[in-house]
């Protein structure tokens, strides 16, 4: 039955998504009466949420009335056959009215100047960006009980809320697995006569659940930043990073094989993909660098390869190998039938030599060499064209490049206050002629840096900007 139930959720799913297609009263209604209210009810606010990231729990709320009030007004025996369609039609109108209690969206006015149809795909096709970090705090398990109690209803739809849009980008059939599981250890240890013990054995059950959540969250949210080549980039450095002394041809198949299970499992509706296709990966990164490196070996002794994943992507770079000056690609390589390679081969020898290098400055480099590849490659005189620009990415980049592998190798190093301590005396002697309240904005623009983009899990489209 549980099965049966999960199925059915992800069959609605596909269209309470939105993904810019028209709500097909048929198929909503078909799904409405297989679900049955609750679940209905219950799917629509993790859906949204997700969609909503950044929307009040009182906007979702209003949103989620709506949806349902109209799903169980235009599918009962007996309706009008046009009630779902001018349902949905006086919904398109009350988001664009300036009063709306939906959640706010910038793209709102450009859609709101098209009518009927192709005002409602335009609204439906919107979507919030995530949240950079997780903002989901698990109460104690005291509070957890009292909320519960106080009002199991509007405790579930609080969780559904607060949960779904701080994990936004899990998969949906991880974001309902970890939520149902969530809510039935709520229920049922609330109730029990042993509470502390309970909960105690229902989150050890759930631990495998709860770190795909998290970890998948992660994955998804690089794919949707990066796309599939720049996510494999991302890994190949990563891996680099990690263990400096594998070969180029020993990461890249690894590499690509995790840019694979983003691009299968992301936008799947598929129960296990996410979970099946990352215990496969991780088991392939296990064989392939366990002998190599020691710390590997050690994240990879565990029976739970969802804990030996998460154990491989908090691990922090390794010191630097002693390895000979990287020889760039040449311009005839660069604009040859393999010139993406021969680029990202390069990028691979520098984030090797540079361990504290972070995500998001590999990730401007890759943009960087993109963008080069592009626009000399075409033109009459690609050498040329290369020359220049190299020179000046060079004079532009290394500097900066150089200051921030330094400040993320002090940061994963030092204490924070020590780092906080030797930062601001570094920028006293580059900076002697700020004033007291510039070094402190200098600091503190350069603690936010590290303190967010120098880790395993930074949030890539935040870290970009702070680039």
């Amino acid at each position: 039955m549980r099965a049966a139930l999960a199925l059915l959720l992800f069959l609605a799913a596909a269209h309470a998504l939105h993904r810019g297609k028209a709500y097909v009263r048929e198929k909503v209604c078909q799904e409405y009466r297989m679900l049955g209210k609750e679940n209905f009810r219950t799917l629509t606010i993790i859906a949204n949420s997700r969609k909503y990231s950044n929307g009040t729990f009182e906007e979702i709320s209003h949103l989620v009335r709506e949806i349902v009030s109209l799903a169980e007004t235009c599918c009962a025996d007996g309706a009008d056959p046009s009630c779902y369609d001018a349902g949905s039609t006086a919904l398109s109108v009350k988001s664009c009215s300036a009063d709306s209690p939906f959640p706010a969206h910038p793209g709102t006015a450009e859609c709101c100047t098209h009518e009927g149809l192709e005002r409602k795909l335009c609204l439906a096709a919107l979507r919030h960006p995530p949240q950079p970090l997780p903002r989901y705090l698990q109460p104690s398990d005291k509070e957890l009980c009292r909320a519960f109690r106080q009002d199991p209803r509007e405790f579930a739809d609080r969780f559904l809320y607060e949960y779904a849009s701080s994990y936004s980008q899990a998969p949906l059939p991880v974001l309902l697995g970890s939520t149902r599981t969530f809510l039935s250890m709520v229920s049922t240890c609330c109730i029990s006569p042993a509470p502390t013990a309970c909960f105690l054995k229902e989150k050890l059950e759930r631990k495998t659940l709860s770190l795909l959540t998290l970890t998948s969250n992660r994955i998804c949210n690089l794919f949707s930043a990066y796309g599939k080549d720049k996510v494999s980039f991302s890994y190949l450095a990563s891996l680099a990073q990690k263990v400096p002394t594998a070969s180029f041809e020993d990461l890249l198949p690894l590499a690509e094989d995790a840019a694979e299970v983003s691009s299968q499992c992301c936008d799947s509706l598929a129960e296990d993909c996410m979970q099946k296709k990352l215990l496969e990966h991780t088991a392939k990164v296990c064989t392939a660098l366990s002998a190599r490196d020691r710390r590997f070996a050690d994240c990879c002794k565990g029976k739970n390869l969802m804990e030996n994943h998460f154990c491989i992507l908090a691990m922090l770079p390794a010191p630097a190998p002693k390895l000979p000056e990287v020889s760039e690609p040449t311009n005839k390589e660069l604009c040859g039938k393999e010139g993406a390679l021969h680029a990202t081969r390069f990028l691979f020898e520098l984030a090797r030599r540079h361990p504290s290098l972070p995500d998001a400055l590999l990730a401007k480099l890759y943009d960087s060499s993109e963008k080069l590849r592009g626009e000399c490659c075409s033109t009459k005189d690609p050498s040329t064209c290369l020359d220049s620009k190299r020179k000046r990415m060079e004079a532009e980049l290394l500097p900066f490049l150089e200051k921030a592998s330094q400040l993320c190798e002090q940061y994963n190093k030092l204490l924070f206050l020590e780092f906080k301590k030797r930062l601001r005396e570094s920028l006293k002697q580059a900076e002697p002629e700020a004033s007291p309240v510039q070094l402190e904005q200098l600091l503190e623009q350069r603690v936010s840096f590290a303190s967010t983009c120098c880790l395993p899990d930074a949030p890539p489209l935040l870290c970009a900007s702070k680039v």
